[in-house]
C-alpha cells in the first residue's frame, strides 16, 4: 500500500524484529485478553440473535461460533508472529447483522454457498492489491475519520453505562483513569480486575452454569442459488470489506505500522472459506480490537505489541473449545460492565484517530471538512440498504472533498 506510518520514529521501533521471549509482556497478553472479552461482550450477541432467528440447530449454532473463533484464533496468531505486528481478526460484525433479517430467507446449505462466494471474493480482492489500491488514493484524514467514527460510539457508551450501572461501570472507568495515573501500562487491566470484583460483590455477575464440553464442528455441505448469492453474499462483502477491513488497515497504519495488505486480506479471506462450511459467515481485519492491541495500551514499544495478537488468537481458540461454556458465562455478565470496559479500553484509539483527523489535514480546510463529514456520518450508525455506515461515511467524505476540489479550481 502506498500509505505510511505516522512518524518516523515509529517505523524506527519496528526495525529490529524482537524473539518470543524477549518480547513477552503481561501488558500484551492482558490486551489480548481484553480484546477477545469485548470481541465476545456484544458482537456474538448478533450472531446468537441471527441463528435464533433462522430457526438453527443448537448443533449449528455452536459449530458457527466454533468455527468464528477458532479461524480468528488462527489467523491472529499465524499473521501476528509472521509479521511481528499486532494483527487482529474477527468475525464480520456488520456481516451478522445482516443475517438477521436475510439468514431465514434461504436454505441453509445456500447460505453456507453464499458464504463460500463472498470469501473467495474477499481473497481475491485482498491478494491482487486491488483493495489496498482503492484504499491508498483516498486521502488520509478521511481514512482517519472513518476510525474515528467506528470507535466514538463505544467511548461515548461508556458514558451512558456509568448512568446505568454507576457502581460497577462508574467504578470501572475510576479505576482505569486510576491506573493511567500510577500504572499507565495496565491501566485497562486494573479496570477489568476492578470492574470485575465490583460485580461479584454486588450481585451484578451471579456464578453460571457452565458446561465444560468441548464445543465441535458441524460441516454442511454448501449449495449455491443466484438469489442466496445476491441477497447474501453480494452484500456481505461489500459490509465486510468497506465497515472492516477498511478501518482495520486504517488502525494499523494510525498505530504506525506498515501492514502488507495482500498478505492480512488474503489471509482473512482464506479462513473465510476454508471454515464456510462449518457455518462462518467472515473473518476480516478488526478496528475495534486492533485499537486495543496495537496502541501504547499493549505496550509503549510497538515491536512488543505483536505479542498481542498471539495472545489475543490464543484466547479466541481458547474460547472457542469451549463456546459453549463461554457464551453462558458472558451471559452473566452486567452489559454496562462490558461497555464501559470497552469504551475505555478504546480511548486512547479514538485520541489517535482524531488526532490524525486534525494534523493529517493541517493547513488544508477542504480535507478537514470532509474527514470530519466522514466522522459524522460514520458515527451515526446508518445502514441504508443493510451496508453500514463507515462505507456511507467515507463515501461522503470523498464526495465533499472532491467537491472542494472541484470548487477550488473553477
Amino acid at each position: 500500500m502506498a500509505l505510511t506510518s505516522r512518524t518516523p520514529q515509529a517505523r524506527s521501533r519496528q526495525a529490529g524484529p524482537l524473539s518470543l521471549r524477549s518480547a513477552m509482556s503481561l501488558s500484551a497478553v492482558m490486551a489480548g485478553l481484553v480484546a477477545v472479552v469485548v470481541s465476545y461482550s456484544g458482537p456474538l450477541v448478533v450472531v446468537l440473535q441471527s441463528a435464533k432467528n433462522a430457526g438453527l440447530s443448537p448443533e449449528q449454532t455452536t459449530s458457527w461460533v466454533w468455527a468464528i473463533s477458532i479461524a480468528s484464533g488462527v489467523v491472529c496468531s499465524v499473521l501476528s508472529l509472521v509479521t511481528r505486528q499486532p494483527v487482529m481478526v474477527a468475525w464480520s460484525v456488520p456481516g451478522a447483522a445482516l443475517l438477521l433479517t436475510a439468514l431465514g430467507n434461504y436454505s441453509y446449505s445456500d447460505a453456507i454457498g453464499a458464504y463460500l462466494v463472498a470469501g473467495i471474493l474477499g481473497t481475491v480482492l485482498g491478494v491482487t492489491g486491488l483493495f489496498g489500491r482503492l484504499l491508498a488514493v483516498v486521502p488520509k484524514p478521511i481514512l482517519a475519520g472513518v476510525l474515528a467514527g467506528v470507535l466514538l460510539p463505544f467511548v461515548l457508551n461508556a458514558a451512558g453505562a456509568v448512568v446505568s450501572s454507576p457502581l460497577v461501570a462508574g467504578g470501572l472507568v475510576l479505576a482505569y483513569f486510576a491506573g493511567k495515573r500510577f500504572v499507565p501500562r495496565y491501566a485497562v487491566i486494573v479496570a477489568l480486575f476492578s470492574g470485575a470484583l465490583l460485580g461479584i460483590f454486588t450481585g451484578g455477575i451471579s456464578a453460571p452454569q457452565l458446561s465444560l464440553a468441548l464445543a465441535g464442528p458441524l460441516w454442511t455441505t454448501p449449495t449455491f442459488s443466484v438469489p442466496a448469492v445476491m441477497g447474501i453474499a453480494v452484500p456481505l462483502l461489500i459490509v465486510t470489506t468497506a465497515g472492516q477491513n477498511g478501518p482495520g488497515l486504517a488502525m494499523m497504519h494510525s498505530s504506525g505500522y506498515l501492514p502488507n495488505d495482500r498478505l492480512l486480506l488474503g489471509g482473512a479471506g482464506v479462513a473465510s472459506v476454508i471454515f464456510a462450511p462449518f457455518g462462518s459467515h467472515a473473518i476480516n481485519l478488526a478496528a475495534i480490537t486492533a485499537g486495543i492491541c496495537a496502541g501504547p495500551e499493549a505496550h509503549e514499544d510497538s515491536r512488543r505489541r505483536f505479542i498481542a495478537g498471539i495472545a489475543c488468537g490464543v484466547f479466541y481458540l481458547v474460547f472457542g473449545t469451549f463456546s459453549t461454556a463461554v457464551v453462558a458465562l458472558f451471559a452473566v455478565i452486567p452489559a454496562p460492565m462490558l461497555t464501559a470496559l470497552a469504551g475505555v479500553a478504546l480511548l486512547g484509539a479514538l485520541q489517535g484517530a482524531v488526532r490524525d483527523v486534525v494534523l493529517g489535514a493541517e493547513g488544508r480546510p477542504a480535507e478537514l471538512e470532509a474527514a470530519l463529514i466522514t466522522l459524522a456520518v460514520t458515527a451515526s450508525g446508518i445502514a441504508p440498504w443493510g451496508i453500514v455506515s463507515p462505507f456511507w461515511g467515507c463515501l461522503a467524505g470523498i464526495g465533499i472533498y472532491l467537491l472542494a476540489r472541484r470548487r477550488n479550481t473553477v
